[in-house]
């Protein structure tokens, strides 16, 4: 098995373990998160923020999967809407929930961007994470409650995110909106 299958397998089996607590970790105005990854998400850099809101030792993240911070209650659709964003090459914005170590949670205001070489291709992925504004949460987690009741109800990952991302579709579309439409009109109306 190689090393990065290892990591993939550990970080999934952590997850399964680490259960929220409830505690709600508040970012300061001022953190900033940042963190690179490889092409399939392997973490290559975390800063001090990241490690402190995430209560990992950097040790524990350099080489694992970034979905090790991934929450149980995040949604599967917005996970590959940044993922089919990423793809295309483009920069994504999004509200994420993420676990700690130490089971508390907490939200960021996520902008993911591909890092290119020289030559202008795509050899991974940089993210900066910011506290997100009351008011944005107060929108967003309702949507990804719904979104989460929807992929609830199918049994395979892939159709999940598949119905998540339907569903998703359709209620911002109702708002005449796109994803990123929603994430800049919240940001809009409140910050971050």
């Amino acid at each position: 098995m190689t090393s990065a299958a290892t990591a993939t397998r550990t970080a999934r089996d952590q997850r399964r373990t680490l259960r929220p607590t409830g505690e709600e970790r508040l970012l300061a105005p001022d953190d900033l998160i940042v963190s690179k990854t490889d092409l399939r998400g392997v973490i290559t850099y975390a800063n001090e923020s990241f490690l402190r809101c995430s209560a990992y030792a950097e040790e524990e993240v350099i080489g694992r999967p970034h979905n090790l911070v991934r929450h149980p209650a995040m949604p599967r659709a917005v996970f590959s809407l940044l993922w089919d964003t990423l793809a295309r090459g483009e920069e994504v914005f999004a509200y994420i929930a993420n676990l700690a170590a130490d089971g508390a949670t907490y939200w960021v205001l996520a902008n993911v961007t591909p890092s290119y070489d020289a030559a202008g291709k795509v050899v991974g992925y940089h993210s900066s994470r910011r506290a997100p504004s009351p008011g944005a949460l107060a929108a967003v987690r309702p949507l990804y409650q719904r979104l989460l009741a929807e992929e609830r109800r199918h049994t395979s990952g892939p159709a999940a995110a598949a119905a998540g991302a339907a569903l998703l579709c359709s209620v911002l579309a109702e708002q005449g909106l796109t994803y990123d439409e929603f994430v800049w009109s919240l940001i809009a109306r409140g910050g971050f």
